[in-house]
């Protein structure tokens, strides 16, 4: 365990894990310890995979709760039961492409192996990350050494641009040409960061934050409305089915609800 900022990051020996993660998995962790485990899981995206000690699999967090805080306190050799690798990863280009990374707070984690895989196509890599502050901007230095440009925002203007990573985005969109957008942070930003999206015809991909009881699609607790192929929404478990999506798909305004016209709900039938 170590502490990055605000942040902790923990690092766990899983070599079944690290040998299948691809860049966008996340994994489950039990809490709490045998004697006072909480009923759910904690879901935690994979922010690196490292081949130390025939695997390991690093985890960024911050303390929330009961949960997060009992895993803050964990030592070197303390045992953990953990679940993954899980969900959809990020789809990568088949080509060379200008790539922009946009994270926000600690869900930026998650871009940072996204990167080394789109390097590795050749392809360019460009990061904004954000927060409220400068402590909860998670990766700026790493991500200044990698990519091509790194535009950081914080809210209270402690570091970089005065702002969210939604305000600079059209700008660094025009300048840096991009092709495609990959972003993780809380719904919000995700909902902005397609909006414009949309006005520059790009496609974006999104990992949603959405609260993971199960992590293995049983329990229904993660579901997003998303618009099929078809056209019509369906109420789609982020832990099987994403967490990475279209951008373009998810029906954010519609997020925490079942929009009328979903498929099953009153309105579905005379939608479709």
């Amino acid at each position: 365990m170590r502490r990055v900022d605000a942040y902790h990051a923990l690092t766990v020996v899983a070599p079944g894990i690290a040998d299948r993660f691809r860049p966008g998995h996340f994994v489950t962790v039990a809490v709490g310890g045998p004697r006072t485990s909480t009923l759910t899981r904690r879901a935690f995206a994979v922010h690196d995979v490292k081949p130390d000690y025939g695997g390991t699999v690093e985890l960024v967090f911050t303390v929330r709760g009961a949960g997060t805080a009992w895993l803050a306190d964990r030592r070197a050799r303390d045992p953990l039961d953990l679940i993954g690798p899980l969900g959809r990863p990020f789809p990568l280009p088949r080509d060379p492409a200008t790539c922009l990374l946009v994270g926000s707070e600690y869900g930026a984690a998650a871009l940072f192996a996204l990167a080394d895989a789109l390097q590795q196509r050749n392809c360019r890599v460009d990061f904004v990350l954000g927060a409220a502050s400068s402590d909860r901007v998670f990766g700026a230095l790493r991500a200044r050494r990698m990519a091509e440009t790194a535009t950081l925002t914080t809210r209270d203007g402690s570091l970089g641009v005065r702002g969210s990573v939604v305000d600079v985005l059209p700008g660094v969109i025009a300048d840096t040409h991009a092709d495609v957008v990959y972003a993780c942070g809380p719904m919000s930003t995700l909902s902005g960061v397609t909006a414009v999206c949309a006005e520059f015809d790009i496609p974006v991909q999104v990992s949603v934050e959405e609260l993971m009881a199960c992590g293995i699609g049983l329990c229904m607790t993660c579901t997003v409305p998303v618009i099929g192929d078809d056209g019509v929404t369906r109420m789609t478990r982020a832990c099987v089915d994403g967490p990475v999506f279209r951008g373009e798909r998810v029906r954010f305004d519609d997020v925490g609800t079942i929009p009328f016209d979903a498929h099953g709900a009153p309105g579905g039938d005379r939608a479709r």
